[in-house]
């Protein structure tokens, strides 16, 4: 029988800690500046979900849109700004930027304010995570899987754990996160050489690779935990992650699974509220 490791109980106990910090008599608002770079539909989703999500914590969120044809020296100009307001204590930028505005992702991870990087970028925080450092924002995706499963009581000291992914966002910030915790870390990917064998003999599978319905039933076995970080789009419109439970359901392997949607995802906002409150708060000392 397949447990499924639900989002939302973690995502809750997340949400009761940020409300409990947000006292708007004392002036504690956390404010959030989330920038967009023109219209894409995910792009548009995401940024109202997660200002509903915030907004309904007490945080205050502000939309800093942008056409899609803005020059990049305009862009850089209104970044600054947006980066150098004292009022605004975390910035979400809304990656990847479109096309003519590629090359300057790394002009902008170099740039941001590390105190308001609330989503990982900075080189600084991204240094930070690699050597372990309690006071630098890790990607909040890559937070969220440490949250949701020591939310739902895995232990991971001295636990075998396959990472299927090695990308800067999600997978290499992973795989120092998870050594913290004292993890014993394999990092694969797709053109790791017999990838099913590999994953087979972990205790945890977390697969990152945004390749969908990657893992199948010949990757698991019964007592594994698998953490699905893939988020993709079917051709019927509906999302799918990395593994594709239903075919190891059918084949009767019994393990623990976050789903998708409902897993990861919920988990990643109520992060990123976590991290605005703590900038909100080193802004105050």
């Amino acid at each position: 029988m397949m447990e499924l490791l639900k989002g939302k109980p973690v995502s809750d106990m997340i949400r009761e800690a940020v409300m409990a910090q947000i006292k708007p008599e004392e002036g504690i608002v956390p404010r959030l500046a989330i920038v967009r770079v023109g219209e894409k539909p995910e792009d548009l989703a995401y940024e109202k979900s997660a200002a509903k999500k915030l907004t309904e914590l007490g945080i205050d969120v502000v939309g800093c849109a942008m056409t899609d044809d803005i020059t990049p020296e305009d862009f850089m100009k209104t970044f600054s700004e947006i980066n150098g307001d004292k009022s605004i204590d975390g910035i979400l930028v809304m990656r990847p930027l479109p096309g003519h505005l590629k090359e300057y992702e790394e002009w902008l991870a170099l740039h941001i304010d590390p105190d308001k990087d609330v989503d990982g970028i900075s080189p600084i925080n991204l240094a930070g995570v690699m050597r372990g450092n309690p006071e630098a924002f890790a990607p909040c995706t890559a937070q969220a899987v440490i949250e949701i499963l020591k939310g739902h009581g895995i232990q991971l000291q001295g636990k075998n754990v396959v990472l299927i992914g090695r990308s800067m966002v999600i997978g290499r910030p992973l795989s120092m996160l998870l050594l913290k915790e004292n993890a014993t870390v394999t990092i694969c990917h797709t053109k790791t050489v017999d990838l099913p064998k590999i994953c087979k003999a972990a205790d945890i599978v977390i697969a990152a690779a945004g390749h969908a319905k990657l893992v199948t039933p010949e990757y698991v076995r019964d007592g594994q935990i698998l953490v699905d970080v893939g988020i993709n789009v079917g051709e019927d419109g509906n999302l799918t992650g990395d593994i594709d439970l239903c075919e190891i359901e059918k084949a009767g392997i019994n393990v623990s699974a976050t789903p998708v949607p409902g897993g990861i995802g919920i988990v990643t906002t109520s992060v990123l509220a976590k991290n605005v409150c703590l900038s909100k708060t080193r802004h105050m000392m």
